[in-house]
């Protein structure tokens, strides 16, 4: 994630001229709406089928009466308005590193490379870090309660049903992992459409309902949801958990910001997604209003008899679509970590040609169909899950929050006052569900919280290593100068060919042409000193992709600048560099990669024995560079070297 104090002044060159700029949406605006409708608002846009009945059914029920159904209405507008209109659609969309979103952009923005305030910096990285551990927590509970809460819609109509729930979910669960080596641009032109007439449906069937009883919207008062809270207490309080669960999906709010645009997805939420939950929402309160006994399924209820299975079907392909885009997420989230030195590089493969954003990791595939299956079987309802997935989403909004007030002091130039009210308001907010949903750890929010710690303490492990080795080698190195000096004076034989040499450091000499040199005692006509630069921005344009710089004695050193959403590719940037003057033949070239033995040990300043021997092997089993810089490996020679840790 850091680079060695050397790189800093390259970064910063390389920043003065790479700004923080938002890009406009491209493509007509019906169709990017519709697109909109299909990626970003499936999770939040389901949530009205568990939510509400959470709080009269749930491990901590209250009463189903007047002053608690227009209670927990009047705090689930409220939260909607403050959470999501107000913190996210107003404030956060604008927290943009050139046009993209989510918690590793807020990371980046904050350029965690910079010496300036070291200890306060590697705190404020490491709570978004355990921002950005949780959201794995919560992807994995997305598809489970998701589809299950769907496929339960049978037990409305029959209690048949009831013993193929789970098996159902599982099925479908495992179907939907096991096609996403495919893709999702087949099937993602159908998104829109299906998540639009899922979003008509839910409107419609509320807007019957409240017609049926108008009192119902009393509840845009927020004297109703003060009563509730004064008139439960403390029961209450733990039942905020329930209204929290409405804003699910916010997170995914932000991160897809980069794919669409803040126009789209603020247009979008104000004049159809927001009217249309609010309409569902309110109905099913006007339901049990007028009929308590609707308190176990109240989204279902609010259909006629004879539209019941097909509203069961259309929930479960709104559910499977909100499924789709959190496992993709997910491969998003994993792919900016790897770019951003927080995770060992796993194998990720683009699974359209025309749209870079839509790529497959088979590991955190197989990851989370295994572990989702486990969260269904482990809870076997909706409501059972509930419980669990609150506790995951407010502690990465509360990352959320924190993050952007700093974003908005350093990058946005706001004053000090503006920021604090910024901080303190929605802050309160989110810790106050925090609270509740910390309530609920002893009936299933441990699950996402044991996640989190374990992928928190994957990605730091893995960047304290990094740094760890990055710092030795700092030690150990020398100058590119150096040893062209050495070759000056002492002439080593040269061979026809090109040799390209890949190393970490922008400035000094590989250790593996060093070393190649000793041995060999002879060197191609052509050496190229390639550095790979992840920077914290998203995406690096092709103009500032390259920085070439030509040595005596046929060296040449070549700097590749890449953004955290996108994937290397070192032949494809040589041969572009034709252009500035870098003339190679990619067919006669060789490649050379160094191959480090790790060996855990006890050195002062260094990690744990644990922390050690998990870098260690989380280092042995990833990705082979041939791979992940897409060189081919039968013009690969790879030199190993043993290093302490």
């Amino acid at each position: 994630m850091s680079g060695p104090r050397e790189e800093v002044e390259q970064r910063r060159r390389f920043h003065s001229r790479t700004l923080t700029e938002e890009r406009a949406p491209s493509g007509p605006r019906a169709a990017l709406a519709l697109a909109t409708l299909g990626v970003v608002y499936g999770d939040i846009g389901t949530s009205p089928i568990y939510s509400l009945r959470q709080a009269f059914t749930g491990v901590t029920p209250v009463a189903v009466d007047m002053v608690n159904v227009l209670g927990v209405l009047s705090l689930i507008f409220w939260t909607l308005v403050i959470v999501i209109s107000l913190k996210y659609m107003t404030f956060v969309l604008q927290a943009n590193n050139r046009g993209e979103g989510g918690i590793f952009a807020l990371i980046a923005l904050l350029r965690p490379w910079r010496g300036l305030e070291k200890r306060r910096r590697h705190l404020l990285i490491l709570f978004g870090l355990a921002g950005a551990a949780l959201l794995y927590g919560g992807v994995i509970i997305t598809p489970a309660i998701s589809i299950l809460s769907a496929v339960e819609g049978l037990e409305v109509a029959t209690p048949f049903f009831t013993p193929y729930v789970v098996p159902a979910t599982i099925v479908i669960l495992i179907l939907l992992f096991a096609f996403q080596h495919k893709g999702t641009a087949r099937i993602g032109a159908v998104f829109g459409p299906v998540m639009m007439l899922w979003f008509l449906v839910i409107a419609v069937l509320g807007a019957a309902s409240i017609v049926q009883t108008p009192s119902v919207l009393k509840a845009l008062s927020p004297v109703y949801a003060a009563t509730f809270l004064q008139h439960n207490g403390w029961a209450g309080f733990i039942a905020l958990y329930a209204v929290f669960l409405v804003t699910t999906g916010g997170e995914a709010l932000y991160a897809d910001l980069g794919h669409f645009g803040p126009w789209p997805i603020r247009y979008l939420w104000f004049g159809f997604v927001l009217p249309a939950l609010l309409l569902n929402y309110f109905g099913q309160g006007a339901l049990l209003l007028r009929s308590p006994a609707g308190t176990v399924q109240p989204f279902y209820h609010l259909a006629p008899h004879w539209f019941l299975y097909p509203l069961v079907a259309l929930a479960t392909a709104a559910t499977i679509i909100a499924s789709q885009a959190a496992i993709t997420g997910a491969f998003s989230l994993t792919n900016q970590a790897i770019q951003l030195g927080l995770m060992p590089r796993f194998r990720v493969t683009q699974t359209s040609e025309k749209v870079r954003g839509q790529i497959y990791v088979a590991a955190v595939n197989w990851v989370l169909m295994v572990a989702t299956i486990s969260v269904v079987l482990m809870f076997r309802s909706s409501s059972g899950l509930a419980a669990a997935y609150g506790a995951a989403v407010s502690g990465t909004m509360i990352a959320t929050t924190v993050l952007a007030f700093n974003v908005a002091r350093e990058v946005g130039g706001w004053k000090r006052p503006a920021a604090l009210a910024f901080l303190v308001g929605f802050l309160s907010v989110d810790l106050i569900f925090f609270g509740s949903n910390a309530m609920k750890i002893p009936y299933g929010g441990w699950f996402p919280i044991l996640i989190g710690i374990l992928f928190f303490t994957i990605m730091s492990t893995w960047r304290r290593g990094t740094e760890i080795l990055q710092n030795q080698a700092a030690h150990n190195a020398e100058p590119l100068e150096n040893l062209i000096g050495e070759i000056e004076k002492n002439p080593v034989a040269r061979v026809p060919g090109t040799a390209v040499f890949l190393t970490g450091r922008v400035n000094d000499c590989p250790p593996t042409l060093r070393h190649h040199v000793l041995r060999n005692k002879a060197l191609q006509e052509h050496v190229v000193v390639v550095t790979v630069l992840a920077e914290d921005v998203a995406r690096v344009i092709h103009d500032e992709r390259i920085e070439i710089e030509h040595y005596e004695q046929g060296f040449v050193r070549v700097i590749l600048h890449y953004g955290y959403m996108q994937g290397v590719n070192v032949p494809a940037e040589l041969a572009a560099g034709k252009e500035l003057g870098l003339n190679v033949d990619l067919d006669d070239i060789t490649y050379y990669t160094g191959n480090q033995t790790l060996i855990p040990s006890r050195k002062e300043g260094g990690m744990a024995t644990w922390r050690d021997r998990l870098f260690t092997f989380m280092a042995r089993n990833a990705m082979d560079p041939t791979d992940y810089y897409h060189i081919p490996s039968a013009q690969t020679v790879v030199l190993g070297q043993r290093v302490r840790i």
